[in-house]
C-alpha cells in the first residue's frame, strides 16, 4: 500500500479553506492541526480530553501528556504543543460551552469521543473533498515528521516525540522533497546536530 501523500503548504491551506465551509469547521481544523503541528495518530486525536489541553487555571499546556491507554501499542509520551498550536486550541474551545476536563477535546455529534476508526473516517472526507485523494489520517503526521526532519532534526530524537519503537519507522515517514511524492532514505549523517526538546523548538510552519 502506498504511503499517505505528505501534505504541502498548498494542500493544507487547500484542506483547511474546505474545512471552514463544513458543519462542525472549528472542530475539523482542531483535528487537521494536531495532526499536522504535534504529530498526534488519529486515535490519539480521538482519545484526548479538554483536561488534557487545558489546565487548572484555564491555560492551554504547552505540552500534552498522553497515557498508555491514549496511545498505540500503550507507549505514552510527552507531546509538546508550540505556540500556533496552542491558538488554535484556545480559539476552538472558545466556542465549547461544556468544558468539563473529563470531556472529549474533540466531541462527535452524540457529544461523545470519536473511535479511532471514525476519527480516520472523518480525515479521509475531508482529504478526499479538498481533491487529495492519496492524503490520509497520517499525512499530517507524515507532513510533521518531515518538517523537522528537512530542518535538520534528528531522526532519533523524532522517534521519541512521535512514539515509535525503531527510527527506522520513523526514516520510513520522511519525504526528503515535500514537492514530490517520491520516498527517499535520509542519510545518516543528515540531522544529528544539537536540538532543543522543546515546545519552542518544535516548530511547525503550514
Amino acid at each position: 500500500m502506498a504511503q499517505a501523500r505528505v501534505l504541502s503548504d498548498v494542500d493544507l491551506k487547500r484542506v483547511l479553506a474546505v474545512v471552514a465551509l463544513t458543519r462542525h469547521a472549528g472542530r475539523n481544523r482542531l483535528v487537521v492541526m494536531l495532526s499536522c503541528l504535534a504529530g498526534l495518530r488519529a486515535g490519539e486525536v480521538a482519545a484526548l480530553k479538554i483536561g488534557d489541553v487545558l489546565a487548572e487555571d484555564g491555560k492551554i499546556m504547552d505540552r500534552i501528556y498522553l497515557s498508555n491507554e491514549q496511545t498505540k501499542g500503550k507507549r505514552g509520551r510527552t507531546v509538546f504543543v508550540n505556540t500556533k498550536l496552542r491558538r488554535e486550541v484556545e480559539r476552538y474551545l472558545v466556542t465549547r460551552t461544556r468544558r468539563k476536563r473529563e470531556r472529549a477535546l474533540i466531541e462527535s455529534q452524540k457529544q461523545r469521543h470519536f473511535s479511532a476508526t471514525t476519527m480516520v473516517m472523518l480525515f479521509r472526507r475531508l482529504y478526499d473533498a479538498a481533491g487529495l485523494r492519496d492524503a490520509r489520517s497520517h499525512s499530517g503526521r507524515r507532513s510533521y515528521i518531515t518538517k523537522l526532519a528537512n530542518k535538520g532534526v534528528s531522526v532519533r530524537l523524532i522517534q521519541v516525540l512521535v512514539g515509535h519503537r525503531s527510527m527506522q519507522t520513523t526514516q520510513g515517514y520522511i519525504l526528503a522533497d515535500p514537492g514530490c511524492h517520491r520516498i527517499r532514505k535520509r542519510p545518516r549523517s543528515v540531522g544529528m546536530r544539537p536540538f532543543s526538546c522543546s515546545p519552542a523548538a518544535v516548530k511547525f510552519r503550514p
